[in-house]
This record gives structure tokens, sequence and C-alpha cells, in this order.
């Protein structure tokens, strides 16, 4: 027994001498060659190491300083990776039972280049860039060994600083102060993070906390916490992550971004002009991943002064992605997203035309998608719209959004749109439905124009593919109609021009406003590549009644109309006995969109009433300018008009007596 406790001993001491001294008597720079010859096998680059220390008892120490890993040939720096100095402080004993027990672990002053040249390779993508394959499962499988238990103590990089530049497009970002502390005891106690960094001038601030770390080890769900911080954004994650073979996350989101403008700039991308919108905006909900599936249910968004709730949906395990999702948004007022109006009148130009610029539908074909959209009031510059619901099915490149309802200025709408942009050209397709609409306030809103008023009703379908927008435009096809009850036309006086010509056409500053009511204005139209064609314009009223027909040619952006008023058998309304005064003068509307002109039509007029020379005479002085001197202050009876036979003659071509 005594030579056995003496051999014990023996051993002992061996071992204690061995522990002590092989690191003296070991040379360190056998090391070093070691660690460069790996390094360079590993990856097929340089590595260069200063000083190294190295002791195993009472606990395993490595000390490197000055260490620099070459990069890629042709980066754009020499390193890839720059460590001033490296500690890892592993405890002895535990490893014998299979523990790691890291007593400390930091890098001081880390510098690491990543970079993507001009081919788009990356710089950490070392060799020939290919992979090894991974292995199969089971026993004998690569990959390291599992390890039962894991301690940390001080782990800590210290003022590290990482760049990126995309040679491509000479993108470049660095991230620095980089300070990052680990803590945790063991796999059963919670793990956590805390670390620091600054970006464009802001820190930003990391938190993770992990409850269990072995069963994340594992692939079973752990809750996790994580938080995001920096002035312009912080982001929140509160739930369970589970990191098997297919990945799963649930929890809650919460993202606050004071400034959406003050974020754009933070990241590079400044949004001009600058304006008080886009300011704070805020996202919640509810995310879950399981694994090619991404939802995100309960969501509750929110972006100035527009408040939303909502859902999405992301399927990406078939050929296409599928994306459903519903969104209700309150009140949305676009005012304050719209470009700013021109303060000084601008400059008339020439009508710019339908574009010839190919139309490109690849963006139907993404993705298969259903969304549905309500909205419980919007506002676009003074147009007002109540509540309306659109309901939007993309599949295999055919887009159908549906106007379910709307509520639009007393009245409701509907309407249904289709682009189908499955074959080679773009197919359209558009039907529209409006009832009981005031049509003053909704036209003086939307297009500042307010010489129309009355109860409108319409219906409108067309049809149209092509390649282009002058293409689609030169295919239009369609028919519909328009009908306005108890309202009145402002700016002309129909009934006027049947008695006295000049005095129809007044300008906007004359005294009497010019006004012709009517009981039903209605029409109908049909349309045949692009050319819109109406025959059947109709307004009844008690005085006169009025008749039209014309064409609005589309593709030359033209219109060419003929109004011809009727007067009425009586002065007191239909059926009375007395015939009115005057004769009808029909009006002409004609020219390019951009310079429409309203002339009446005199020619037309002194043609239909040769058989009455006292009418013609009478008619013609009143549509003609008066001609004489002005009246001298104080008289009250006015010059003489120019002779009428005179006026006729020169109409014919004749001279004037």
């Amino acid at each position: 027994m005594k030579k056995i406790w003496i051999g014990l001993g023996v051993l002992l001491v061996v071992l204690v001498v061995a522990v002590i001294a092989v690191p003296f008597l070991v040379p360190v720079d056998v090391y070093k060659d070691r660690i460069v010859a790996g390094a360079r096998d590993a990856t097929g680059r340089d590595l260069a190491i200063g000083g190294i220390e190295f002791s195993l008892f009472p606990r395993i120490e490595l000390e490197v300083e000055d260490v620099a890993f070459a990069n890629a040939p042709g980066a754009a720096t020499a390193n890839m990776v720059e460590l001033e100095e490296l500690q890892i402080h592993l405890k002895f004993l535990p490893l014998l039972s299979g523990e790691v027990a890291i007593d400390s672990f930091v890098l001081v002053d880390p510098v690491i280049h990543l970079e993507v040249d001009k081919t788009g390779r990356p710089n950490w993508v070392f060799g020939d860039g290919a992979q090894e394959p991974a292995a199969s499962g089971g026993e004998g499988s690569g990959g390291p060994p599992s390890l039962s238990e894991l301690s940390l103590g001080d782990i800590r990089l210290d003022n590290g600083s990482l760049t990126f530049l995309d040679a491509r497009s000479g993108e470049k970002h660095e991230v620095s102060q980089i300070n990052m502390a680990l803590a945790l005891p063991d796999l059963d106690s919670p793990f956590a993070a805390d670390g620091k960094a600054t970006w464009n001038g802001e820190t930003i601030t990391l938190k993770i906390g992990v409850e269990a770390p072995r069963k994340l080890m594992s692939g079973r769900p752990s809750a996790i916490d994580a938080t995001v911080t920096a002035k312009p954004v912080s982001l929140g994650f509160k739930g369970a992550v589970a990191l098997a073979e297919v990945a799963k996350v649930e929890g809650d989101i919460d993202l606050k971004v004071p400034s959406v403008r003050g974020l754009a700039a933070w990241t590079g991308n400044p949004i001009e002009p600058a304006a008080d919108n886009l300011g704070p905006m805020s996202i919640k909900g509810k995310l879950t991943v399981d694994g090619p599936q991404v939802s995100f249910a309960d969501a509750r968004m929110a972006l100035d002064a527009i408040t939303a709730a909502g859902s999405l949906l992301l399927d990406a395990k078939g050929a296409k992605p599928f994306i459903k999702g519903r969104l209700d948004v309150d009140r949305l007022d676009l005012n304050p997203y719209l470009p700013e109006g021109v303060a000084a009148e601008p400059e008339k130009k020439a009508e710019p035309g339908w574009s010839d610029a190919p139309i490109d539908v690849s963006g139907l074909k993404a993705v298969n998608a259903e969304f549905d959209l309500s909205v419980d009031s919007i506002a676009v510059k003074q147009v007002q719209i109540g509540k309306g619901v659109l309901e939007i099915d993309l599949k295999d490149g055919k887009l159908v959004a549906g106007l379910k309802r709307l509520a639009l200025y007393g009245g409701n709408g509907e309407g249904r749109i289709v682009l189908d942009g499955g074959g080679k050209t773009l197919r359209l397709e558009k039907t529209f439905k409006l009832a009981g609409v005031q049509a003053e306030p909704l036209l003086r809103d939307a297009a500042d124009f307010g010489r129309l008023s009355g109860t409108l009703s319409a219906d409108i379908a067309i049809k149209g593919h092509g390649g282009s927008e002058r293409a689609i435009v030169g295919t239009l096809n369609g028919k519909g109609g328009v009908n306005f009850l108890n309202g009145a036309i402002t700016g002309i006086n129909l009934a006027a021009m049947v008695r006295n010509v000049s005095t129809a056409f007044l300008d906007s500053g004359a005294d009497t406003p010019q006004k012709t009511d009517f009981a039903e204005l209605s029409a109908t139209y049909t349309m045949a590549k692009g050319i819109v064609t109406n025959k059947d314009l109709s307004l009844q009223s008690p005085l006169l009644r009025v008749s039209g027909a014309g064409t609005v040619d589309l593709p030359k952006r033209t219109v060419d109309y003929r109004i011809e008023p009727k007067v009425a058998m009586t002065t007191e309304g239909q059926g009375g006995d007395k015939e009115a005064a005057g004769i009808m003068v029909p009006v002409i509307v004609e020219g390019p969109w951009s310079d429409v002109s309203y002339r009446p039509d005199l020619a037309a007029l002194v043609k239909q009433n040769l058989g009455d020379p006292t009418k013609v005479i009478e008619s013609v002085t009143g549509a003609l300018p008066v001609i004489g001197k002005p009246k001298p202050e104080g008289q009250q009876t006015e010059t003489p008009p120019a002779n009428p036979l005179g006026i006729v003659k020169g109409l014919f071509g004749g001279s004037k007596p």
C-alpha cells in the first residue's frame, strides 16, 4: 500500500511539473507556426501573429497580440481582420468532466472589414467558394461534438469596429465603438447579452435575453426578449424561438419610429422635399414564423394622424409566394403626402400626348395575393370620400380590384378593374357605377369645375389591350351613360342665347351670372378604338330643350361636339300657349383638350332662318358686338348699332355699306 501511495504521489508531481513546465519546454514559435499553417490550409490566406503566451494550470490561458488576417486579393484593405489582443481563459478541471467553463474571452480593439467586389464575390468566402456537402445525420456524421455543459464568465468585445463596402455600387457603411458583454452561468440559467455600437453618428443599444439556452440549443422553444434601440428607431421582440430544422418564432413585435423622415436621413436615404408629414410611426402585432410561412396578426399601425389595423400572411413554400392581408384604416388623409401646388401660374405647354414606353407587367406575375382594404373616409385634395371597401385578387398575372362600397357626396359607387398581364400584352377592363351623387361639389372638389350641378348617376364600361399607354388608348371599346337630375349649367344661359346671343357668354366678371337650369340632362355613349361617340345628349327645362352630338377622340386628344338649344313653346314652361321670343343658336365645342373653344354657330343660325329676314337681322344684331362710339357721360340713349344689312353682307363676303 505504501508503494501505491508513493507511486500516486510521484505521478501527481510529474503531472504538476508537466503542466507547469510544458509551456516553457515547448517553444511558442511551434504554436505560432502551426496556427499560421492551419489558417493558410483552411482559407488560403496569411495569418500574422505577434506575441503569444500559453499556460495550462491552474487554468488554460492563451493570450495573443497583434493578429492580422489577410484580405481577399484585390480588396480595398490589406487585412480582413485586425486584432490588438485576444485573451482566452478556460478552467482546467471542468474539462475533465466534459464541461467548458470560460473564465474570460476578450477581444480588444478588433477591426473587421467586410467587402463585396465588383463581380459580387464577398471576401468572407474562402478558396473557390464551394461549400463542403453537409454530412448526413446519424452516428459518424460530421460537425462539432455537442457539449454537455457550457459556462461563460467574462465574455467581452472591447472597442471593435466593422466596415462594409460594396464595390459594385460604392456603398459603404461603418459601425464603430462596438462593445459587447455576454453572461451565461450554465446552460440551464438565463443567457444575457448587452452591447452598444455607433453607426452614422447614433448609438445603437442591443439587449438579448434567452431564458433556457439548453432548450434553444437542442431545437426546443425558449423564451427570448430582445430589443434594438437607437434615437431614430427602436424594435422589440418578446416571445419564443425554436432553432430546429424548421425554425419557429412566435411573439410580439413593437416598432417605434419618432420620425420616418429622420430614420430615412439616418440610413442615408433622405426624403425630399422637407415637409411636416412622415413623422412618428408605430407598428405592433404578433409575429409567427413557421419555416417558409410568416404571419403578422392583430397588427396596430399608425403614421402621423393615420391609424389602421390588419393582418398579413406570407407563404413562400410553393413555386410562387402567396400573400394574404387585410387593412382597416380610419380616416385616410392623403393631402399631407401629395406634392405641393405651384404658387405661380405655370407656363402653358403643349400636351405631352400618350406614352409609347413599354408597360412592364412582370410585377403582376411575381406573387399571388389576396388583399382587402377598408377605409372609413378618404381626403384627396378637396375630394371627400366616405366609407369604402376594396378587394384585390392577384393570381398568375391577373389582378382583379373590386370596389364594393363607396360613399360619395350623398350617393354611392361601385366598380371593378381588371389588369391581366398573363399574356404578351396587358389587357384592361373597367366598370364603374355611380348613383345619387351630388355632381356640383364632386366636380368642384375633384377638378375645380363648378359649372354643373344636379344628382348624378353614371354607368361606365370599357376594355382595351396593348403594350404601351398609346396602344391601349387606341384599342379602347365600351359603352355607358350619365344622367343629371334637377340641376343647372352655370357660366352660360342658353335661354338668353335664344333671345340674344351677345349676353349668353358673359365673362366671369359680369354683374349677372349666367345659368341654365334643367330638370334632366342625360347622354349615352359608345367607344370604339378610343373614339367616344355620343348622339343623344338631352337637356330638358321649362323654357327650352337642348340636344347634342359629337365625338371625343382619345388617341388624338381632341373634342368635336355640337349643342343645339331649342325654344320651348311657352315662356311659362312646358304646356303653355305663348310662343317664346328669340331663335335657336347652335353651340360648337371643339379643339384639343389643352385649348377647347366654345362658340355659337352663326352660319348655321343664318342658314336655318333665311326664310324670315327679320329674324336673321335681329339674331345677327344680337350675336355680334355693337359697333359705334361710346355713350357720352350722362347720355341715356344708346349709340345706334351698325346697319344690320351691312353686317349680313359682310358675313357672306360682301362689302359693308
